[in-house]
Parts: C-alpha cells; sequence; structure tokens
C-alpha cells in the first residue's frame, strides 16, 4: 500500500448450489489464501454462498438462515485477517428478500449492500425472489452488532484515504444508471463488483468493454469477480470470467471456466489525483455512508508490469495504427496551418538527425492534404563545424527522395563572421559556439521562409521540451511545431514505420540510418569523422527521461515513487544509483527551462502528454524544484 497501491482479488470458488456449509468453507480458505498473499480486498461472486442459481429456492426460509450461518463461518475462520473480503448472499429484512454483497473484516460485518437494479428479462427473472435495493440506510442486528444496510455505503480505509471501496452487483453495472457512478463521484476509487454472468457467444468481449468503459470514464480501479462453472447448468452455463481494470487498463483477465484467485495491484493513489484534475468528480456529492476500516500500509512487490516505454505500444499492429493516427495528426494540424496562413511553401531545416527526419514526412503529408506538391516543400541542410558526412548524406538524400527543393547553405562562414564580431575566439568551444550555430540555422530559415512566403517548420520534440534541450530562439523557435507533443522514444518507432512503406530502396536505406545514428546536435567538431558529442551523454538516456516523464506529468507520481517504479522497469539494465542520477537531472531541468517551454510556437498535441503553455502545463518559470530534488545523501 505504500505508493498508493492496492493488492485486488477476485475471487472464483468452486461450489455446490445451495450446499451453504461446504460453498462457506471454501470461501473462508481461498479468502485467508488471497489474505496470505497480500490482498488489500477479495471479491466473491454474487450470493456465493448459496449460489446464484438456487431458483425458487431463495423463497425457503432454511436457505436464507442457512447462508447467515454460512457468513458467521466465514467471520470466525477470517479473524485475524484485515483483508476486506466482498461475498454475496440473500437477505431477508421484514417482507423483502434481498440479494446483497457483505463486507466483512477481521471477524466483523462492516456493511451490507443490497442490489438495486434486477435483471426481469432473457433467462433472468430476479424479481420472482428479490426486491430491488430500497432508499436511504436501514440497520440488520446480525451477530448482536447493528451492521449498516443501504446501497449507498463507502469502505474507506484510514491509514490511506485514497483507498475506498463501493459496491456494485453484476446488474448494477450493466443498467443505464449503472449505481457506480454514484459511488465513484462519492469518492469510491475501488468499485468491486460481485457477479454471476452467464457464457454466451460473444458476450466476453462485451464484459470486457463494460467494465473498461466503466473503469476509464470513472477513474477508478474496477474488480468483477464472476461465478464459476458449478453453478446449475440447467439452462445456463456460467464461466468464472473475472476482471480486474485500472482506469481502462486491464490488469488480470481469468482464463475461461476458470476457479481459483486472480490478482493485480492498483494505484489508487494516481486515481485520486487523476480525478482532482478533473472537474467532471467535483459536482455535488451523493449521501453515501462512509465506513472505516483499517489496514497498516505496507510494500507491496508489485504485481503489474511497469513498461519501460510507456508512450510506446508492444503490440505490432497496434504500434503501426498508433503510427499512423499520429503521422495524420501531425499532418493535419500543419496543413490547416498552411491553409489559414496561405503559406506557398514549408520550409525545414533537415539535419539527418531523427527529429528532422520526422518532420521532413509530416511536411509531405501535410502538402499532400493541403492540396500542394511536394516540391512547395524547401528542406535546407546548413553544415557547420560537427556536422558529419553521415548525417549531411543522408538529409540530402531523404530530401530527394521525398521530391523536396534541396539547399545546402554552409553556415560556418557566417558562424564565424558572428563569433568575431562578438569576440568569440574560434578556439572557444562554449555554450555560446555551440549555440550560435543554432541561431544562425533558424535565421537561415526564417529569412527564407519570409523570402518566400513560406513557414518554417519546427523539429522540436516532448523530450527536449521537458528537459530544455534547444537553443533559446535557436532551434526552439518555429512558426509550427509540429513534433511538440511526440517524445523521443516514440519518434525512433514513427520513422521506422515510414521506413517500412518507404516509397523509394534509397529513402529506406536512408531512414534506416538515421535510426542507427547517435542522437547529437552536432555543435562540436567530430573526430575522424565521427560524432563526438553524443546527447545521452550529456543529459541522460530519453529511455529513461520519457519513463520519468509520463510518471511525473501523465500519472502525477512524486520522485521517491517514480525511482520505485523505475527500479521495477529497468531491473537488470540500470542500477538506483544511476536512476536516482538521471532522475535528479530531469526533475533539475524540468524546472530550471520552464522559461522555455512558457513561449514555444503553436503545435498539435497528439497524446496524454504535452507541455504547450496554452493547453496542458501552465507553470511558473521560477518554480522551485526543492520539493521534488532527491538529497544526495
Amino acid at each position: 500500500m505504500f505508493d498508493g497501491f492496492v493488492r485486488l482479488c477476485a475471487a472464483t470458488p468452486a461450489l455446490e448450489v445451495a450446499n451453504v456449509e461446504k460453498n462457506a468453507a471454501e470461501i473462508a480458505r481461498m479468502a485467508l489464501e488471497a489474505a496470505a498473499q497480500g490482498a488489500n480486498v477479495c471479491v466473491f461472486p454474487e450470493l456465493c454462498l448459496t449460489g446464484y442459481t438456487c431458483g425458487d429456492l431463495f423463497l425457503q426460509d432454511r436457505l436464507v438462515r442457512g447462508a447467515l450461518e454460512g457468513l458467521k463461518t466465514i467471520l470466525e475462520k477470517t479473524r485475524e485477517t484485515d483483508m476486506l473480503i466482498v461475498a454475496g448472499l440473500p437477505v431477508a429484512d421484514g417482507n423483502c428478500l434481498y440479494n446483497c454483497a457483505a463486507v466483512l473484516q477481521g471477524g466483523h460485518v462492516l456493511g451490507v449492500a443490497p442490489k438495486t437494479h434486477l435483471p426481469n428479462y432473457a433467462e433472468f427473472y430476479e424479481l420472482r425472489q428479490f426486491a430491488p435495493a430500497f432508499e436511504g440506510e436501514r440497520a440488520l442486528r446480525w451477530f448482536g452488532e447493528d451492521i449498516p444496510f443501504s446501497a449507498n455505503l463507502l469502505f474507506a480505509c484510514r491509514e490511506l484515504p485514497e483507498f475506498v471501496v463501493g459496491v456494485e452487483i453484476c446488474e448494477d453495472l450493466w443498467a443505464p444508471d449503472a449505481t457506480g457512478v454514484r459511488h465513484a463521484l462519492a469518492g469510491a476509487t475501488v468499485l468491486v463488483n460481485p457477479s454471476a454472468s452467464d457464457a454466451l457467444a460473444g458476450k466476453r468481449d462485451y464484459r470486457r468493454e463494460l467494465v473498461s468503459a466503466q473503469s476509464s470514464r470513472l477513474a477508478a480501479a474496477y474488480v468483477y469477480a464472476g461465478a464459476g462453472p458449478d453453478e446449475s447448468t440447467q439452462d445456463v452455463v456460467f464461466a468464472g470470467h473475472s476482471l480486474i481494470y485500472e482506469y481502462g487498463t486491464k490488469l488480470a483477465e481469468s482464463e475461461p471456466f476458470y476457479e481459483g484467485l486472480l490478482f493485480a495491484d492498483a494505484d489508487v493513489g494516481f486515481l485520486a489525483l487523476e480525478r482532482r484534475a478533473n472537474n467532471g468528480f467535483r459536482a455535488g456529492e451523493p449521501s453515501h455512508r462512509v465506513v472505516e476500516f483499517s489496514q497498516p500500509l505496507r510494500a507491496l512487490d508489485l504485481r503489474r508490469r511497469i513498461d519501460p516505454t510507456p508512450f510506446i505500444p508492444h503490440d505490432p499492429d497496434r504500434l503501426a495504427e498508433r503510427a499512423e493516427e499520429l503521422l495524420s495528426i501531425q499532418a493535419h494540424g500543419l496543413a490547416r496551418r498552411v491553409r489559414h496562413t496561405r503559406a506557398q511553401k514549408l520550409v525545414l531545416g533537415v539535419s539527418g538527425g531523427l527529429d528532422s527526419t520526422l518532420a521532413l514526412l509530416v511536411c509531405v503529408r501535410a502538402l499532400k492534404l493541403a492540396g500542394l506538391d511536394a516540391g512547395r516543400l524547401t528542406a535546407v541542410t546548413m553544415p557547420c563545424f560537427g556536422t558529419t558526412q553521415r548525417t549531411r548524406s543522408n538529409a540530402e538524400i531523404m530530401a530527394r527522395e521525398v521530391g523536396a527543393e534541396l539547399r545546402v547553405i554552409d553556415i560556418q562562414k557566417a558562424t564565424l563572421q558572428h563569433m568575431a564580431d562578438i569576440g568569440l575566439s574560434t578556439e572557444d568551444r562554449s555554450t555560446a559556439y555551440e549555440n550560435a550555430q543554432a541561431r544562425e540555422r533558424t535565421q537561415v530559415l526564417m529569412d527564407i521562409a519570409n523570402a518566400e512566403n513560406g513557414l518554417v517548420v519546427g523539429t522540436g520534440d516532448l523530450s527536449e521540451s521537458a528537459l530544455g534541450w534547444a537553443t533559446y530562439n535557436g532551434d526552439h523557435m518555429s512558426m509550427y511545431g509540429v513534433n511538440c507533443s511526440i517524445p523521443k522514444t516514440l519518434i525512433r518507432h514513427l520513422v521506422a514505420y515510414e521506413a517500412s512503406h518507404a516509397a523509394t530502396p534509397e529513402l529506406q536505406k536512408a531512414l534506416l540510418d538515421v535510426l542507427d545514428t547517435p542522437v547529437s546536435p552536432e555543435l562540436l567538431p567530430p573526430k575522424d569523422g565521427e560524432i563526438v558529442q553524443k546527447t545521452e551523454d550529456l543529459v541522460g538516456p530519453y529511455r529513461l527521461h520519457d519513463f520519468f516523464l509520463y510518471h511525473m506529468l501523465r500519472r502525477r507520481a512524486a520522485p521517491e515513487k517514480i525511482l520505485r517504479l523505475a527500479k521495477i522497469a529497468f531491473a537488470g539494465e540500470y542500477d538506483e544509483a544511476t536512476l536516482r542520477k538521471w532522475l535528479s537531472v530531469f526533475i533539475r531541468r524540468f524546472f530550471s527551462q520552464q522559461f522555455k517551454r512558457s513561449c514555444i510556437p503553436d503545435g498539435p498535441k497528439v497524446g496524454s502528454v504535452s507541455l504547450s503553455p496554452r493547453g496542458d502545463w501552465r507553470m511558473p518559470t521560477d518554480a522551485s524544484a526543492e520539493l521534488w530534488q532527491f538529497s544526495d545523501k
């Protein structure tokens, strides 16, 4: 439970219809096993103490009383665990019988939630035996205690306030006015669903979609525990389909016709932060009774994959689909800007590096969308002190192969004149020496654009923006930045996607060589014709920085949590000292370089993380990083 993680468990027991004693023993056994594996909450299926398919046996008092005795057995056997247990049973109160879920902990019943929406169509006829949930709250006198009895109960952890559990039972999710909505608005970050949903052709897919959508729009974790194949098969079959989702992402899913325990660790800390950032959760909260419980904070050996490259889909088909989608967004954004400004040309600096290569490919797409041919793209390569033959050659080949107008403008003479004008020695290798080249290149591009009614297209990416790895008023500036919200690790895959179906063999060869070229600004002279200035040697690996960027901005994680996740994601690749070093660099640069982001050009947001000062990220340029920075000790 450190860092906001809780372990969720969906349990499908082997049961015998109407054999409460056997079922209670099995539920207790499985609950203890789940607790031994560190679960914070374990959810059993709908009416699991009796079996969902008891039919008119539910109208027999012996079964109802037997279920209550079975619940007592579970309480006695699980008295020593602090795990929440959610188990289904029929509950009689006054003239009505209710389909309920009891929430148990440490030998006590914390509360009982009745089902609100009772299916009475097709193969279901619950209204024959059960009444829907009532308004307000009642009390059940069980085992010498008064138990809260209401459909509007929340169960909140004292030690981890972000861990709040709400219960909806099977059809409560499937109904148009799903009860989980009001639970989430009242503060539930974990929705649990004891369910009995039969197995029909196509229903498994629909169930996934339903749980995914509910967890996504409610920014919640969702535990769906399905009744298993031991239910009666008189007319239907139950497959024990269980699911655990977090904010639309599947964390775990059971196999068909499964009986057993399904675990996953959900980040309720992230979910709570996500809701604070979404004003849709600030509406007036429904009236709920909050029942508090205690669970000591304990570290979990996380049962979830921590993706070292969170911006990149890992399924090849999905990656290709995502690449096409992102390239289309970039191109349509630029094409709209071309039409609006009535620009006659696009002007782009091409270096033979990853960023300018992607921008080149986007420009070609944008011109086509704008009804203009590729010859309206002026691709300018500007060799200077650090340019290598390899990158220059690739830049020239790519420009020619896409049909752009290629210009080669050597800026060495102009840069040397500028250095002389400001009294900078030719032996100087300071930041001024490097930035003079970057600013000269930007001046060339801007003036060409002015002369030819063109639009300068920027190449800088999201990772560089986060680190401030750009020359202010140099490559930092353009008239439209097409790569502004694409991280460096993803750019590599977009270029690879374009290379996979390049128009000519020569273009494909050049694109593949760009992918194989070290990332470098090429501002220092090469050695023996090879690049000596490698960006990742200076600011750190982009794999790490993109990981830090995602978790700091998208998941709003604190540095200690980011470090813990990075240790899992990069185990065997980077040690803790290295991770700590580059995370400290990332945080320091992120705060100190905000002044560059505060005035970046327009550009399209393409994913969930953006640093536009007009969009997703508003930050004072002089904010202190002290609270976020690691100690050197």
